[in-house]
């Protein structure tokens, strides 16, 4: 049986590769994106979202409910887009048509209610973007949010640099205050860090492949774009990772990863490098903090992953040709 998954994302290439992923792969069922800012405005994010329906021509993708998430972070400030990494709609160079069936406008957040009430113990959360949205949640309705079987985050860099600043990843810096109420209030939490993501990496021959036999014709010029900004940062890199692909994948291929369970903290400095910085601590005799009886929350974080695996994976769907 497939596994119903509630997609929160803030809609960038690796966000719409995951959501093309989710469609094409019989085990995940998503019923449901929550679309964020972040990588762009949630305006165009909606946008994008409801054109990819007229891209995967199947009644379940028409079926996915599409929900306005957060606008803004939950500090306050003004966030900064990045069209040069994702593109303006997070299609990388593609503009969808401004058209009745992709151009949406929507304030539906509390729709994500019914469908929590709807899947309960069955429901999975996939956050690949900002965490505002997820955090709202636990703030507003915390016992209803405990019927949630599982949540998969892409966040975090432990003990290895970060890709905003020289330690903070994206989704935790964009806002610290919401990562920290998620992983102080939800239970069950798998975190998907840098530490995996950065190496989850499709290759240009990959893409080739999967643009001559896989039945979707946006991939391509998506990935190339996105590639493109890694390369000429590091012209080492030997591809385009796809930090929200390998999140998404974690759901039913947990045996591709080894774990810890450790408990994790957030910097919430408003600005500096350590912004957003993921920290765990993995002093085997715990903390004071423990000696005086507070539950310390553990998260489990993936610190490694099999490559050949995530490649079979990620190939097979995406072409619809079996690979070994």
């Amino acid at each position: 049986m497939a596994d119903k998954v509630l997609v929160f994302g803030d809609i960038g290439v690796d966000d719409i590769t995951a959501l093309l992923y989710g469609y094409l792969n019989d085990d995940i069922d998503i019923v449901g994106v929550v679309t964020d800012y972040g990588n762009i405005p949630r305006e165009n994010a909606l946008r994008t979202v409801g054109y990819l329906r007229t891209k995967i021509a199947t009644e379940e993708a028409q079926k996915v409910a599409i929900i306005a998430g957060a606008e803004n972070p939950m500090t306050s400030e003004v966030p900064d887009f990045v069209p040069e990494i994702h593109g303006e709609f997070g299609l990388g160079p593609i503009i969808p048509p401004n058209s009745d069936e992709t151009l949406i406008e929507l304030e539906n957040f509390f729709e994500i209610i019914g469908i929590i009430d709807q899947y309960e113990d069955e429901l999975v959360i996939v956050n690949i973007g900002r965490l505002t949205s997820l955090a709202t949640l636990y703030l507003l309705y915390p016992q209803t949010m405990q019927k949630v079987k599982q949540i998969y985050i892409m966040g975090g860099a432990f003990w290895v640099p970060g890709n905003v600043t020289a330690v903070s990843e994206a989704n935790f810096h964009g806002d610290p205050v919401a990562a920290q109420i998620v992983l102080t209030y939800a239970d069950h939490v798998t975190i998907i860090p840098l530490n995996v993501t950065e190496k989850a990496i499709a290759t240009q021959q990959m893409i080739d492949y999967i643009d001559q036999i896989g039945p979707i014709d946006i991939v391509k010029p998506m990935i190339d774009y996105y590639y493109e900004y890694y390369r000429e940062r590091n012209p080492n890199v030997q591809g385009a990772p796809l930090h929200d692909v390998l999140t998404l994948m974690a759901v039913n291929r947990e045996d591709m990863f080894t774990f810890q369970e450790l408990p994790v903290h957030i910097v919430q400095a408003t600005q500096g490098t350590e912004r957003g910085q993921s920290i765990a601590d993995i002093r085997p005799f715990g903390s004071l903090e423990e000696e005086t009886e507070k539950e310390i929350k553990r998260h489990r974080i993936a610190f490694n992953f099999d490559y050949r695996q995530f490649f079979i994976d990620f190939m097979t769907t995406m072409s619809g040709q079996q690979f070994q």
